[in-house]
């Protein structure tokens, strides 16, 4: 199990609809004043990683969308900490202009932005805007291409790539990004292309959210072929937080999201994803064992169990610690009073818990 603290980022909500496939009441706004103060109350609530999501059409319950890389610098101008993880799709973006935004607002922000590269699953999305859509592996093939390209023009000049995706002549960039070697490099993903490509090039994998036992099995797959190619890599699981001072009135907050949820919608949303996991080698993807409760909550944010008690759930992070999982990547239902609860009654008690595990035992007398 890592020494080091486990870290905890949420999900931005800069698309409408929360993370939530549900028609019940949610105090949570896409909008930049939510947001702005939400990232401040997460910032002070001990929270170190914030991710915006990226979306070009409506769907799922989700009809608004600002884009992430201009709604990232908006959220890094209101906050002083707070490092922002834009994501950023291959396809409508290329590496040049990625690599360009992203080392400017590093400049910008005194080295607080990073960025997750998704390969895309939504078939619909990339059909709308006019992007050719690549069959499974191909996806990633290019996300890990996107990927090399980054850190090359992050890190050297003149600057030469010959893939089949993207081609660099003796290209320098300048300013570079502060961060050193580069701003940290996230990834999501459960089919083996995925793993496989973080076990090479990513700085963090994002799991869907699972059960302890399933996150360790690939946590050791990942950290076991990064190891092989001479690579390191941190893990982040994801999970929808419903914590409330008794584990009855946390239960109920979930069965009324899931009593409300949008039969269409969420079956819409599953029907989609799926199709993408057949569409890889092993025929399964991120939702390939998902139940209609499970999807829900976009991620599987609810397998991860992070419903209950402050003390309920503390013990659950740092079971989820002691598996390999870095960090918590988290939702809420409504966001910045439950990131305020977090900061004040969890975040504390898995600090102690953290404390206890690390402590030199105790010796026993002869």
């Amino acid at each position: 199990m890592s020494q080091q603290p486990v870290k905890f980022a949420y999900w931005v909500p800069n698309v409408s609809g929360g993370l939530v496939v549900s028609k019940i009441e949610q105090r949570t706004s896409w909008d930049i004043d939510y947001n702005r103060k939400l990232a401040q109350i997460a910032e002070r609530s001990g929270f170190e990683y914030a991710l915006t999501q990226i979306r070009f059409t409506a769907g799922y319950g989700a009809e608004y969308q600002h884009e992430s890389v201009a709604f990232s610098h908006a959220l890094l101008a209101a906050t002083e900490k707070l490092k922002v993880i834009a994501a950023i799709l291959p396809g409508p973006w290329t590496p040049a202009v990625a690599a360009k935004q992203l080392a400017t607002i590093d400049q910008l922000t005194a080295g607080r932005v990073a960025v997750n590269i998704v390969s895309g699953w939504f078939k619909g999305e990339f059909t709308a805007i006019g992007e050719p859509w690549l069959e499974h592996d191909e996806r990633y093939r290019r996300s890990e291409e996107f990927i090399r390209v980054l850190k090359g023009v992050w890190t050297t000049d003149n600057f030469t790539f010959k893939g089949d995706f993207y081609r660099f002549h003796d290209y320098t960039l300048r300013p570079k990004p502060l961060q050193q070697p580069h701003p940290e490099i996230f990834q999501g993903g459960s089919s083996r292309a995925a793993r496989d490509m973080a076990a090479r090039v990513s700085d963090w994998y994002f799991t869907n959210g699972n059960s302890v036992e399933g996150i360790k099995a690939q946590v050791e797959d990942i950290r076991g072929k990064a190891a092989a190619n001479g690579h390191s890599v941190k893990i982040g699981v994801n999970a929808f937080i419903i914590a409330r001072d008794t584990e009855q009135e946390a239960r109920a907050v979930l069965a009324e999201i899931i009593d409300k949820a949008d039969p269409e919608a969420v079956n819409a949303f599953g029907d989609a994803a799926r199709q993408a996991g057949k569409a890889s080698p092993e025929g399964e993807g991120n939702w390939a064992k998902s139940s209609f409760e499970d999807l829900v909550q976009y991620n599987d944010g609810f397998k991860t169990n992070l419903i209950g008690t402050p003390r309920q759930i503390a013990e659950r992070i740092v079971a989820l610690k002691a598996v390999g999982v870095d960090l918590v990547l988290s939702a809420f239902l409504h966001f910045q009073e439950e990131v305020e609860y977090f900061g004040l009654h969890v975040l504390p008690l898995v600090r102690e818990l953290e404390a206890v595990q690390v402590s030199p035992a105790k010796a026993v007398p002869a």
